[in-house]
């Protein structure tokens, strides 16, 4: 074989694909300048979605062009071809999968509707698009997909039987997802008692932020079979309900409006302190040593409770201490009986 005709088409190959790429490398900076003066986000998605891509374009005109330049035989041609069908069909599959996922991400979290951006959703919109450019990947070089197929249907009952814990914990975690009672940023709290914000729905676990800023783990199949309380749902506002009991000498009207003054006081200094429907109070019952009242206030979401009711707590106390209004101590009335013998 003359060497000759090695040499030139790898040369045109590679200061073809070395050009591509420089040229690449331009209009990105050009783009990327551009795109830093516009305010949408629609360009800055599209100019990450083709970094990746672009570079195998590239190689693929670099191929094409030492295809030109070359004196290789029809069947050699042929196979280089394919190759390069396939670096394209494999490049859109990745720009397309990259685009589609940032913009459904982009979107939803632009807009109001109850849909988590979770990795598991985004992980299957493109995780279907590699699937589609695979099959036509397949279709390019000549393999029938349909013995592909019928293998896969019957290995798929040993697989599923080997991936039962792994298959359980995807579909579950789909089926939070459609069924939306947990989404990404709720705050929920565990039948086991731990709480916090869910960060993410993967597709084997969800992952919940504790308020000390740890991590809580739990897979999603037992996730789907436990009890959760979520404080978003309907809506993230909630009543906080603070019990204050004061002595049986105080007047239960007086209390009542104190209780109610001085939470309205404390909205104006706490951000999440609701003065919207008011704050009420209610004579709840007769206690061993006390009359038992309590507050009840509007926070904006569940967090909000912990410095509302450490402010209006402090607020109470100063008052109450203004007024004269006593919080007694536990109280208990001894009879003593007298010895007969």
């Amino acid at each position: 074989m003359d060497i000759h005709k090695i040499i030139t088409p790898t040369a045109v190959f590679a200061g073809s694909t070395i050009v591509m790429l420089a040229a690449r490398s331009f209009t990105f900076k050009i783009l990327h300048r551009w795109s830093n003066s516009t305010d949408t986000k629609a360009d800055d998605i599209v100019i990450k979605s083709l970094r990746t891509p672009t570079i195998l374009w590239c190689i693929a005109i670099g191929l094409y062009a030492g295809i030109l330049f070359s004196d290789l035989a029809e069947k050699h041609i042929d196979y280089i071809s394919k190759v390069i069908h396939v670096i394209i069909i494999f490049s859109i599959t990745i720009a397309a999968a990259n685009l589609a996922g940032r913009i459904f991400r982009n979107y939803i979290q632009n807009s109001d509707l109850p849909i988590p951006t979770s990795g598991l959703a985004f992980a299957i919109l493109k995780g279907t698009i590699i699937v589609i450019g695979l099959l036509i990947i397949l279709s390019v070089l000549g393999i029938s997909i349909t013995p592909l197929i019928t293998a896969l249907g019957v290995g798929g009952l040993a697989v599923a039987l080997a991936l039962q814990d792994t298959l359980a914990n995807l579909f579950s975690g789909i089926h939070i997802l459609v069924e939306r009672s947990i989404r990404v940023g709720d705050f929920i709290r565990l039948e086991s008692g731990q709480e916090g914000y869910v960060e993410d729905i993967t597709w084997r676990t969800t992952r919940i932020r504790m308020l000390p800023n740890n991590m809580v783990v739990i897979p999603n199949s037992k996730l789907s079979q436990s009890i959760v309380t979520n404080y978003y749902l309907p809506e993230k506002k909630m009543s906080v309900l603070i019990p204050i009991g004061v002595s049986y000498s105080s007047d239960p009207e007086l209390v009542e409006q104190i209780l109610v003054e001085e939470a309205k006081k404390a909205a104006s200094v706490v951000p999440g302190l609701l003065t919207d429907p008011e704050p009420i109070a209610r004579f709840s019952g007769f206690g061993e040593s006390s009359l038992d009242f309590t507050l009840i206030c509007q926070v904006q979401e569940f967090t909000d409770q912990y410095p509302a009711q450490h402010e209006i707590r402090k607020r109470i106390f100063k008052r109450f201490n203004e007024e004269g209004i006593e919080i007694p101590f536990p109280q208990r009335t001894i009879h003593m009986l007298k010895d007969k013998g």
